[in-house]
């Protein structure tokens, strides 16, 4: 046994770098190395050997190279083969599970976003929604992967998830039946003279999807077509190079993003490659809190070439880049190893992407404002520091002037808690149906604007 943790403590000093032998500048350094190492070994061990239950090898060695990760930043993590394989074939855009975009905060899962026509978004889960239980056991305790796991199951069969959700008195039972989820990432459609284009997330398939969807729009519209919108809302990210090729498709020329590691020792620029699809005509992207990570690069690309015009509320702000590191027959891990930074030279990280028009998003029904930013990068236990900005006032402020709502969404909206109008003896005149643009506020808004750019852009 003392020649199997010696073994251990040995490959831990290779992983961290430590040269076994020899005599040099840091060897104190390395000698309390060494102690915190014998340390592992000695813990390693008193479990094995007293622990109340059994527990292989494999389980205490693979629970110490997760805590090790994901201590550092909530995005790094350690991915078994099993989960590993999950994420290949999810960036494939087909996997098998409930359909959501989910992390670790404070001990318990909390919904990014949900991916739309997924059985998590049929059966209501929100952005935001904090899953406590999962079949009445607790996630507490759970790691991310181990919660991950339990989520995805075979097709057809039911899992029970309780949600605490903000506004709720009493936690959410909400029953959903696991299904294959193929990730059709990019949806089309018309409203009038504009083409609209929704982008849920970026996987291999992302960019041919845009593709299709401005080919027939262009087919369909003609010079008739005024504009595009580009519908980033609730997208959690993907894969960066689909990023880059979506924001590349709308700039004829300059930098998507850069990447930087620490100390700005290698930088990487991406830069725009396939031209202007669609001419120069306007364009505007639609942003909240659930678009994060790849979605940002891209609103932030279009923001700074002043390609686009940003619409919504303040992004996530995910703005550091996990490098997948497969350890060949023992899965992957997944380590932040840079920063993303925009054209302009901004990081995202912790910040996100200021709107160049806030808007946020109304309830037509009831005329009472979403909160579409309930948490953040920042917010996470354990997230990264902004890298340029210690503080957000300047991001703050400029969010303060620009802000666009409704006159009434904050004072009508509190009269209205307060007071009750009884309609029983009151015959309310009949409403027409809103279409699906005018029951989102903030799409409408889109709308609306981009007609008075086509117009401006005419006029010139």
């Amino acid at each position: 046994m003392k020649k199997y943790i010696a073994t251990l403590i040995i490959s831990f000093a290779i992983i961290t770098g430590i040269a076994p032998t020899g005599a040099t500048a840091a060897q104190t350094k390395d000698a309390d190395t060494y102690k915190q190492l014998n340390l592992f070994g000695d813990v390693f061990e008193k479990i094995r050997s007293q622990y109340v239950r059994e527990v292989t090898d494999q389980e205490l060695i693979e629970a110490a190279i997760n805590g090790m990760l994901s201590s550092l930043d909530p995005h790094s993590s350690y991915m078994n083969p099993k989960s590993f394989d999950d994420m290949k074939v999810q960036t494939k855009g087909e996997y098998g599970g409930l359909g959501m975009e989910v992390t670790l905060d404070k001990g318990v899962v909390r919904v990014v976003s949900p991916i739309d026509d997924t059985p998590a978004s049929r059966a209501g889960v929100r952005a935001g929604d904090y899953i406590t239980k999962l079949d009445g056991e607790r996630v507490m305790g759970l790691t991310l992967t181990e919660a991950v796991a339990k989520m995805k199951g075979k097709i057809g069969t039911d899992i029970v998830l309780t949600i605490i959700r903000k506004g709720e008195k009493a936690p959410l039972e909400l029953t959903l039946t696991r299904a294959t989820i193929t990730l059709k990432s990019v949806r089309y459609r018309l409203e009038g003279e504009v083409g609209y284009i929704r982008i849920s997330s970026f996987t291999e398939k992302t960019e041919s999807g845009l593709l299709d969807a401005l080919t027939n729009i262009k087919k369909e519209l003609g010079n008739d077509l005024q504009g595009v919108i580009l519908d980033l809302r609730n997208n959690p990210g993907g894969l960066l190079t689909q990023s880059i090729a979506v924001a590349g498709n709308f700039l004829e020329r300059g930098e998507v993003v850069s990447t930087r590691t620490r100390n700005d020792e290698h930088i990487q620029r991406f830069p725009a490659r396939k031209g202007d699809l669609i001419g120069g005509k306007p364009l505007i992207v639609l942003i909240n809190g659930g678009s994060a990570s790849a979605s940002e690069i891209v609103a932030g690309a279009l923001q700074d070439h002043r390609r686009a015009v940003v619409v919504g509320t303040q992004s996530f702000g995910k703005g550091s880049v996990q490098t997948v590191i497969p350890l060949g027959p023992n899965g992957a891990m997944r380590l932040t190893t840079a920063y993303y930074f925009t054209p302009s030279g901004n990081s995202i990280q912790g910040e996100g992407i200021t709107p160049d028009v806030v808007v946020e998003q109304i309830r037509f029904d009831k005329s009472e404002k979403i909160n579409s930013r309930l948490r953040s990068e920042r917010d996470l236990r354990g997230s990264l520091a902004n890298p340029i900005r210690k503080n957000d006032d300047k991001a703050k402020n400029k969010a303060d002037k620009t802000k666009s709502s409704p006159k009434d969404s904050k004072k009508d909206s509190k009269k209205d808690d307060k007071a009750e109008t009884k309609t029983d003896d009151i015959k309310q005149p009949e409403k027409p149906a809103l279409t699906t643009a005018q029951q989102d506020y903030q799409l409408n808004y889109a709308i609306n604007l981009l007609h008075g750019m086509a117009i401006a852009r005419n006029m010139d």
